[in-house]
């Protein structure tokens, strides 16, 4: 019985993902009279149900660095980050590059790496003050939570520093995705790594900033794999984690752009 469950569950998260995505593309379709671009879809390999964070809300900043110069300047930081490195140079985030130049014709994207392993979000706080203006960004991208959980760093203290942060960059007119916590088996029934991912998600929510779940996407994918039979090694499951983590990344940009560029029509 239980078995029969995962497999409608997994069944219904993947009809999920897919009315998603077909959703965002039949709305691009839409508008495409009004000069905005198509977004390409999701990879197969990473349709999840993390592919609905693309359209949760706009990015109102980069906008109009997108109006003023043709170019965005993107610092990506937090303990994660520097992992979408990769093996070369730009790495995964190279995608995020290419989908944003490719999707918006004559667009500049500079992505500046600043990220440090197990950083904890005061820490990646003090320094995003620094390297946005070092930078002169428009957009960070701060991967956080799971030091924090695993360093058993208190919620409210937590939480304060995180909303105060993006408060900051917010009246700053920098704009900001949250990439949550990490997927980890053996922390699915731990009430403090489970309680920072709800802090980032309601931080999200109350400041109307973009969030990948990256917790979710990565869920769903490790269970679709072991459903399918597909066999990866940890380095190979990680690694095709993070080409989904930057394609996520690259479509939550673009239609956020997008959405303010063309809201769609009501029916």
């Amino acid at each position: 019985m239980a078995r029969q469950g995962e497999k409608g569950g997994l069944k219904n998260a993947s009809l999920l993902a897919a009315a998603l995505i077909a959703a965002v593309l039949a709305w691009a379709s839409a508008v495409r009279g009004q000069g905005a671009p198509v977004l390409s879809p999701v990879p197969k390999a990473c349709e999840t149900p993390g592919a609905q964070v693309i359209a949760d809300s706009p990015l109102p900043n980069i906008v109009a660095a997108l109006k003023e110069r043709k170019k965005i300047t993107i610092l990506a930081i937090g303990s994660t980050s520097a992992s979408l490195r990769g093996p070369v140079s730009g790495g995964h985030y190279a995608i995020v590059e290419r989908f944003l130049e490719t999707t918006f014709k004559g667009l500049d994207v500079q992505i500046v790496h600043r990220g440090v392993s197990g950083e904890l979000a005061t820490d990646a706080a003090e320094r995003i003050k620094t390297e946005v203006a070092l930078a002169n960004a428009d957009l960070v991208l701060w991967q956080l939570g799971t030091a924090d959980a695993m360093a058993q760093v208190p919620v409210a203290d937590f939480y304060a520093v995180v909303s105060e942060t993006v408060a900051w960059l917010q009246q700053r007119k920098i704009d900001v995705i949250l990439v949550g916590l990490r997927y980890a088996r053996s922390m699915a029934k731990d009430l403090h790594y489970q309680a920072i991912r709800a802090a980032i998600q309601d931080i999200a929510k109350k400041q109307n900033v973009l969030r990948i779940g990256q917790y979710d996407a990565e869920e769903t994918l490790e269970k679709l794999r072991h459903e399918q039979g597909v066999l990866m090694s940890d380095t190979e499951v990680t690694e095709s984690n993070y080409v989904c983590m930057a394609e996520y990344l690259a479509r939550a940009i673009a239609t956020g752009l997008f959405v303010r560029e063309h809201p769609p029509k009501q029916p």
